[in-house]
């Protein structure tokens, strides 16, 4: 997950790419039964891949035209796919699946072919979270993660429903996420009711025709299509943040159809849905300031200050400035709905280059305050023209459109209100983000209920003790109640997205021996912080 904005955790970074988290907002509502599986579930035993027999069939059975993937000289995704021997194809599934006759959309994925037919374990897909990231891309460095193992599969990368060469939903949105701080004051939240009404509103008249069918359990569905078009009688699954999320929904739907599952920086279903970040301030606070002792140390480099102390008064410095008066950066207006959401999206990723990008941009926030002309850094720059541009407005419709169809929201903005008087007290800085409305207080109800995840899944969960996305907290609350799997937790590290990205052998080792062996190992596992 990249380090945006996102409610869910975020999309996983790709390493040696810029990160980007999208606001992952989520509510603390009970996940109910769903009652029978509806249309596009599995029975119990895997399924063989042999003659039709469903309303499904001819989208099981369908034949996937493998092309290639660059779509133009511009297209680094495509590039780096091609150079890796990747092919690309789309998969057609329903739009609706209670009306599997009717209209019909594209799933873009990608693979590489594993090399090792002699020892071949089968295709393992790819979610690197969001909800609404791209993961089409994934596959080269995944499999440079996988070192040897990687030859006995086949990595396939997965756009889900209306996300990136997918068919997409744009709600036409001034901006590339819903999360915004929600100021000062009862004016500032007014004003975010206000934000967040709107984009409920722009999603209705631009994408109404595809909002009920944007759910979770729909990519799961498609999920099962994937499979069953790639003729794979079960699948392995390696998802981050969101995506360990949407592997639990498909396991618990599908049941005998999952091989080898890895969920690295681990959702918890009982606390899913628009309001997911409320419960994460602690863990936020404490990525920055780690951050901060390190901008300290370097402060030759930053000039933010030689304490820590100092350089957390340079954050409520421009924090404050901007609730003043907007901060003039470049060629954007940066209020007060807007800084501490720049600074929760520099807090995903620890690691000497993310930390400087962040270090960087807070300088530029700092000089502004003091009425000086900023041109604001690379990393700041595209933070601000995510946050107040309609630049990547269909990743932030799609996210949004997905966690609003999932789980219903509280729809009183009083109930909002309420939570961030008691909350802001506290936190002023990351609480008016956790605790704001969004426009999921303004959607239609869900037309699903939620899925009750299955507690009896052999998975091996990943998680760095200082995620501020996925906190670690919830991640033991899932391991405790799967008795069947096994936590492998990375000590000392602010990080979300751990397994290929952080540079720990013992994880990357821990993980890989799973994948080839198809063995949970006998106990948890912890890994040290490696050495910097």
């Amino acid at each position: 997950m990249t380090g945006s904005t996102s409610p869910g955790g975020g999309r996983r970074p790709r390493p040696g790419r810029s990160r980007r988290f999208t606001a992952r907002a989520a509510a603390a509502v009970a996940v109910s039964l769903a009652g029978a599986l509806t249309l596009g579930a599995a029975p119990a035993t895997p399924a063989a891949a042999g003659p039709a027999t469903g309303p499904l069939d001819r989208f099981h059975h369908q034949h996937l035209h493998w092309k290639s993937c660059l779509l133009g000289p511009d297209d680094t995704i495509g590039k780096d796919l091609e150079q890796a021997g990747a092919r690309c194809a789309d998969v057609t599934v329903p739009l609706d699946y209670t009306r599997p006759g009717g209209r019909t959309i594209k799933v873009a994925i990608s693979r590489i072919r594993g090399t090792d037919t002699a020892h071949r374990v089968g295709a393992l897909l790819l979610n690197s979270g969001g909800p609404g990231g791209q993961t089409l891309g994934d596959p080269p460095w995944v499999r440079s993660a996988m070192k040897d193992v990687a030859a006995r599969y086949d990595v396939v990368g997965v756009d889900p429903r209306f996300v990136g060469r997918s068919t997409g939903l744009d709600c036409g949105w001034p901006t590339g996420s819903m999360i915004r701080g929600a100021g000062t004051g009862r004016a500032g939240f007014d004003r975010s009711v206000a934000f967040s009404a709107d984009l409920a509103r722009r999603c209705r008249t631009h994408a109404g025709d595809l909002l009920p069918y944007a759910t979770t359990r729909n990519t799961a569905r498609d999920m099962d299509v994937v499979r069953a078009a790639l003729g794979e009688r079960r699948i392995s699954y390696l998802g981050y943040s969101y995506g360990s999320y949407l592997g639990q929904v498909y396991t618990t739907m599908f049941p005998g159809r999952a091989d080898r599952v890895v969920l690295d920086g681990v959702a918890n279903p009982a606390v899913y849905g628009s309001r997911l970040l409320r419960g994460s301030e602690q863990a936020n606070r404490h990525a920055l300031r780690d951050w901060a002792d390190w901008t300290a140390a370097h402060h030759a480099t930053y000039g933010l200050g030689r304490t820590g102390s100092a350089v957390l008064a340079a954050v409520r410095a421009a924090q404050s400035a901007a609730a003043r008066s907007p901060l003039r950066v470049g060629a954007y207006r940066v209020d007060e709905h807007t800084v501490p959401v720049v600074v929760f999206n520099g807090l995903s990723q620890d690691n000497p280059a993310a930390y400087g990008d962040f270090a960087q941009g807070v300088r530029d926030l700092r000089r502004a305050a003091e009425g000086r002309a900023v041109t604001p850094s690379p990393w700041l720059a595209s933070v601000l023209e995510f946050l107040l541009t309609g630049h990547e407005s269909g990743y932030g419709s799609a996210q949004t459109a997905i966690l609003c169809g999932d789980v219903p929201a509280p729809r009183d903005p009083e109930t909002y209100w309420r939570d961030l008087r008691r909350a802001g007290n506290r936190d002023p800085l990351f609480a008016p983000v956790t605790n704001n409305i969004t426009p999921c207080a303004f959607w239609d109800a869900p037309r699903e209920r939620p899925t009750t995840i299955r507690d009896d899944l052999p998975a091996l969960l990943v998680n760095a003790t200082g995620d501020p996305r996925t906190t670690y907290r919830n991640a033991l609350a899932v391991h405790r109640a799967w008795p069947g799997s096994r936590l492998v937790t990375l000590r000392g590290a602010d990080q979300h997205g751990v397994y290929g990205a952080f540079g720990s052998s013992c994880v990357d080792a821990t993980v890989n021996a799973y994948l080839a062996t198809g063995r949970l190992p006998a106990e948890d596992a912890d890994c040290p912080r490696p050495a910097a």
